[in-house]
């Protein structure tokens, strides 16, 4: 379990963690249902930076928005953003599937890729003042965040191959059950609706159980396309279905935080 811990916090952050003395599919699987809590640890950061700018200044609502929604990109490295580039470009080339995998590989980024990394971060921005002018700043980016990591363990069903004999699909991909992956959503949610519960009105969990749940179809999205065009997943591909699942959380909450 060790060697679960140091490899998700590895993967999925920049907190220093130490490398894992052995990893195989094993470990991989074990560190994928682990997600959501390297997810809590980055959000949890993040909600205090919210908490503590609204603290200092309670009338700059964006400030502390942007600045949640960066220090939860900082932890992660910004490696799921550089992900959902590499991603967005290989789709928007619509090439063969052999050229979209080398598109995936390159270091560059392109205008799909530019695109795609504005477009989440302006919506994750729009959504969390919202949230924040709501009174529900700081819980709101502590869900969302928990909640968009909670995509790995569904991106890493069973069903879903890797599409690279190497790299970091082939260690984690077709590694968890699809079962497991719905134990560890249930655990997620009855965590963040007890959040919810506890510092808002119990009609709130309404919304934050919609915007956790919610995140699945993302993920069973994203690696249906994933599957369709590149015969399997990636490490790409992970990061891609975290970015596009945190804004989708976000926005749920910033719709129904008035609940």
């Amino acid at each position: 379990m060790i060697d679960a811990i140091r490899l998700t916090f590895g993967l999925l952050s920049v907190l220093p963690a130490g490398m894992p003395s052995h990893v195989d599919r094993v470990v991989g699987r074990r560190a994928m249902l682990l997600a959501p809590l390297v997810g809590a640890v980055l959000g949890g950061v993040a909600a205090g930076v919210v908490a503590l700018v609204q603290l200092v200044r309670p009338d700059a609502d964006l400030l502390a928005a942007v600045l949640g929604v960066l220090a939860v990109a900082a932890l992660s490295g910004g490696l799921h953003l550089d992900g959902l580039a590499d991603f967005a470009d290989a789709l928007g080339s619509r090439r063969d599937r052999e050229t979209m995998l080398r598109i995936m590989k390159q270091s560059d980024i392109g205008p799909f890729g530019v695109l795609s990394i504005i477009a989440v971060l302006l919506i994750d921005v729009a959504a969390l003042t919202a949230c924040i002018q709501s009174h529900f700043g700081w819980q709101a980016i502590l869900i969302a965040t928990t909640a968009s990591r909670l995509t790995l363990p569904w991106t890493c069903r069973t069903t879903i191959p890797s599409a690279r004999p190497d790299g970091l699909g082939a260690i984690v991909a077709a590694t968890v059950r699809p079962l497991t992956a719905a134990l560890t959503t249930l655990a997620v949610l009855a965590a963040a609706t007890a959040l919810t519960c506890l510092t808002r009105s119990p009609t709130s969990a309404i919304a934050t159980a919609a915007a956790v749940l919610l995140t699945v179809p993302a993920a069973l999205a994203t690696t249906r396309r994933a599957r369709t065009t590149l015969g399997g997943t990636t490490g790409d591909v992970l990061g891609a279905a975290i970015e596009l699942t945190l804004p989708i959380a976000l926005t749920t909450l910033a719709l129904t935080a008035a609940l």
